[in-house]
This record gives structure tokens, sequence and C-alpha cells, in this order.
């Protein structure tokens, strides 16, 4: 989410300008000083009033790809946006709109993908502008393709595996999509190797996702695996991820039936202190809503009233 829509008024003036050597020019400045970063989303405290503004910024992102489709920066952040849109107001309401009807969580299970999906494709046409024919290159040779990315394309590496993880996370029944597990592993996990504290426990918290889809070891051997990327994440966030509490109450308390721990790390998530990490402040508020959502719901997650704690 973290898109500037600000200038917004420049930027369609220019775009409309005359002159392709003129409007290029202006358009790359103006992509420069988006794809900067900056907190003016992520910093804000109302979940509701973004979720409306962003689309706004993603579809400005693109008419800008459109005069400039080689723009790194765009493309990153787009790749970025999209995901985070997804994720954070679409993907992760699908649960709640099953109480409400079955087609509309189709619909928005549906709608997820295709965000992920596009956000895939932002990401990959990046790698491409960096290394032209990486894509080729990844589906031919994907380790030694990957040995080629340095440090500096860790943001892109990051988000092209997290938008193609969530894509195949929402297309279980799709055994090609299923099938491309493996290289999302090999993307995320060189990801680690250059760079583990990225995004302050991003890539861990990743990973606890990544090991509750993967379907090739024992469920013993996922969850051992899944506490140690929680744990890791924790040490590198320092506690201050919501997300990193719900994510593991999720994917591995609920599998493991451990209603109790369950319980013990969404009261954790909100714990958190939104504003003690105010760059980070709204992805700690839609954890939190997640989390009362699953507290609400804890006696329809486990089957056993109250299981032991492991």
């Amino acid at each position: 989410m973290k898109m500037l829509i600000r200038c917004a008024a420049v930027c369609s003036a220019l775009l409309l300008s005359t002159g392709c050597s003129i409007k290029r020019m202006a358009v790359n400045q103006i992509g420069n000083a988006l794809a900067s970063g900056g907190t003016t989303f992520t910093s804000d405290d109302d979940p509701e009033l973004v979720a409306a503004a962003i689309p706004f910024g993603l579809k400005l992102y693109e008419s800008l790809l459109a005069e400039s489709p080689k723009h790194t920066g765009l493309l990153l952040a787009a790749a970025q946006g999209f995901t985070e849109f997804s994720y954070a107001f679409v993907d992760s309401r699908i649960d709640e709109a099953k109480e409400e009807s079955l087609d509309r969580a189709n619909a928005l299970r549906a709608r997820a993908r295709k965000l992920y999906l596009r956000a895939y494709g932002y990401a990959m046409r990046g790698l491409e502008t960096r290394y032209p024919g990486f894509a080729k290159a990844l589906d031919d040779d994907a380790e030694a393709a990957l040995k080629r990315v340095r440090k500096r394309d860790v943001p892109l590496l990051y988000w092209t595996a997290a938008s193609r993880g969530l894509a195949i996370s929402l297309s279980k029944t799709s055994p090609e999509m299923i099938a491309e597990l493996p290289l999302v592993e090999m993307i995320v996990r060189r990801v680690a190797e250059l760079d583990e504290a990225f995004d302050n426990g991003a890539v861990p918290e990743f990973l606890i996702t990544f090991e509750a889809a993967r379907t090739d070891i024992k469920t013993e051997e996922a969850q051992k695996l899944m506490r140690q990327h929680f744990d890791r994440a924790i040490e590198l966030s320092q506690g201050k991820r919501a997300g990193t509490y719900v994510s593991f109450a999720e994917n591995a308390c609920v599998p493991a039936q451990n209603a109790a721990e369950f319980k013990s790390l969404l009261e954790k998530a909100l714990a958190v202190d939104p504003d003690a990490d105010p760059d980070n402040r709204l992805a700690n508020l839609v954890a939190q809503r997640r989390a009362r959502w699953l507290l609400d719901h804890i006696n329809e997650l486990f089957l056993e009233s109250a299981p032991k704690e492991t």
C-alpha cells in the first residue's frame, strides 16, 4: 500500500500534454516521485478510507506505465500495490463473505486471484526490464536465472513470489498452479539469501503461509518449519507486526487444533500498538481486524472446546 497519490492534478495535466519526449520525461519524473516510497497510506488509521482511495492510485500507476512501460520503479509499485490491496481488502474478506453468500465469496476469490496475477505480471515485467529474457530463463533453469539477481532486486523478487504464491493459494483446484509452488519457493529462498531482513520480517512471515500450502511434506514437518519461520519473523520485527501472529494462528494452530495457542497469539496481535510503528499502522490495523474476526469464530474452527496448548 506504499503508493503516493499526491500531485494527481499535475499528473493528469502532464498526461494530456503534447510532445512525446516532453511527456515521457514528465511521466518518468512523476514515476520516480511516486515510486520512491512514502507512508501516505501505510501510516493511515482509517482502513476503509484507504480501501476506497487505493484503486485510483493503482490506475494512476497503470496510466503512467502506458506512457513509460519500462519504468522499474512504477512496475515495482504496481506489483506491490495490487498484491497488498488484494490481500488486505479482497482476499481477507472471503471468509466473511461466506456468511452472507457463497456466490459473493466465490466472486471475491476470483477477483483476488486476478489482482494477484496482475501484480505478478508487473513484477515479472520489472525483472525483464533489468534482465532481458528473464522469464524464459526462469522456465529453462530457475536456479541459474536466480543466481543473476542481486540485492537491489529483492523488492521485485519478493513481490513476484508473494503475488504468485497468493494466487496459487486461491487456486487449490488447479494442478497447473499448484505445480508452480517449487518455483515460488526457489524465488523466496533467493530473497532470503540476499536480504533475509527485508521489510522487517516479511520473508519468514511469508514462509509461514508458504509451508502451510505445501503438500510434499508431512504435517509434523510443516508445523516445525512454520514455527521456525514464526520465531524468526518475531525476532526481525521485534514483535511489531500483528500479521505475523495472525498468520501463524491461522496456518499452524488451526490445522493442529491448538485452540489455546490460537487464542493467545491473536490476543498478542491485538496487543500490538499500531501507533508504535507509524509507517506500518495500516497493515497492523488490517491484521487486527482479521484477528477479531477469527476470535469471534473460534468455536467454528476448533472441534474440541479446550484443546491442550503445545
